[in-house]
């Protein structure tokens, strides 16, 4: 039994609609029963199979934000795309809310190659995915699991595992560190289920404190202004439970990215303070690999992390359309 979704039916997207793709809504659902919201983009007066993408991200955000633009501008392109809300986020389903699970998550992409896999108009033999932020490495660990997925396309990436276990930049390695998080985690739990219901972590910091470093800067100038904020938002507004992401620090990703045959295709901006994630993944992707003659790290020059959210004089959508172009030929 799926679950019955409210989907809005205006346009609420953080960016205008285009006149060269048609857009629905579409929904789907995981294998543990969670009904997923799509948001279907298709060229204009398409009369074949076409290639398909599924698009998530980034982490927190909602598909009317950097994921759907994603999407709509690749229909433009020429490819039927989705860009869908993860489980327990935005339209989708799945209760209670606000939680995110390094297992789940990666199912929520497979469910989406399911879902493309059997529509009329999309070839099953040329489907690709592209993950956004913390949804770029979720997108290289479905990658190394899902055999159908024949390219990937990982933007502005995080290690949404190693971030959590590990802190920014690694700061917080430790195991004493470690034991301190998960402790504070681990109250947390009691607390709420003493109240019967979930802290909220928080999104992005609003108002901006003076001395905030530049990456909350840069986080707030997207999610907190015009340009990004959407009020389903959890990066917008309360941000993840306290407790949403706790597994992610006792179960590593993208263990076996170097036996990923399909293609890949890592891109991050040079000034990201995340740049370290794709490098590294990069690297973890090709160590060892007898698979990397389709693999590729492009870095862009001058690029902060959000770039690749939403300015377009930043995004290669060039090189992105050649990169799934050939590689779903």
């Amino acid at each position: 039994m799926s679950e019955k979704l409210q989907l809005v039916t205006e346009w609420d997207k953080t960016f205008p609609k285009s006149e060269n793709a048609d857009h629905s809504k579409v929904t789907f659902t995981n294998r543990y029963g969670i009904t997923i919201a799509a948001d279907m983009y298709m060229p204009k007066n398409a009369d074949a199979k076409l290639p398909a993408i599924a698009v998530c991200g980034p982490f927190g955000a909602v598909k009317e934000q950097a994921s759907g633009l994603y999407a709509q501008i690749m229909a433009e392109r020429g490819f039927l795309t989705i860009a869908f809300n993860p489980s327990f986020t935005g339209e989708s389903g799945g209760t209670p809310r606000y939680m995110a699970s390094p297992d789940i998550n990666t199912e929520d992409f497979m469910a989406a190659v399911d879902f493309l896999s059997v529509q009329e108009n999309v070839d099953p033999e040329k489907i690709g995915i592209i993950g956004i932020c913390g949804w770029g490495g979720l997108a290289l660990n479905t990658a190394a699991l899902d055999t159908r997925i024949k390219a990937t396309v990982a933007s502005t990436m995080y290690d949404m595992a190693r971030v959590n276990a590990n802190g920014y930049f690694d700061s917080e390695d430790s195991e004493e560190q470690r034991y301190e998080k998960k402790k504070a985690l681990n109250a947390q739990r009691i607390t709420d289920f003493k109240n019967g219901s979930y802290q909220l972590g928080g999104g992005v910091v609003d108002p901006l404190p003076e001395d905030a470093p530049f990456f909350v800067k840069d986080y707030h100038a997207y999610y907190k202004t015009e340009r990004g904020y959407h009020k389903r938002s959890l990066n917008s507004n309360g941000g993840w439970n306290v407790i949403g992401c706790m597994s992610f620090m006792n179960q590593p990703i993208n263990c076996y990215t170097n036996e990923i045959r399909s293609a890949v295709l890592i891109i991050h901006g040079e000034k990201a303070h995340s740049c370290y994630f794709s490098k590294d993944a990069y690297t973890a992707m090709t160590k060892d690999s007898k698979y990397t003659d389709n693999k590729e790290l492009l870095i862009i020059p001058d690029a902060v992390h959000t770039d690749l959210y939403d300015n377009l004089n930043v995004i290669p959508f060039d090189k992105i359309e050649k990169f799934f172009k050939e590689n779903l030929a």
